[in-house]
């Protein structure tokens, strides 16, 4: 069988405030939008390339 990889960011690689425990994982297109607007809702960020470059530098890959 093979085995799948998903990409995923971790809020809690992140400084925060609220110390934020929220994982997101899917593909890498998903999980940067995913991202961006949990930044955005939660954290007071603003939706910039910047913020998802920082996004992006953040993603892991996951084994299934």
């Amino acid at each position: 069988m093979a085995t799948s990889v998903r990409t995923f960011v971790d809020c809690r690689e992140f400084p925060s405030e609220n110390n934020c425990s929220l994982k997101i994982s899917g593909t890498r297109e998903e999980v940067i939008a995913a991202a961006a607007q949990h930044a955005v809702s939660s954290h007071g960020h603003k939706d910039t390339p910047e913020l998802r470059e920082m996004l992006a530098s953040g993603l892991r890959e996951e084994r299934a």
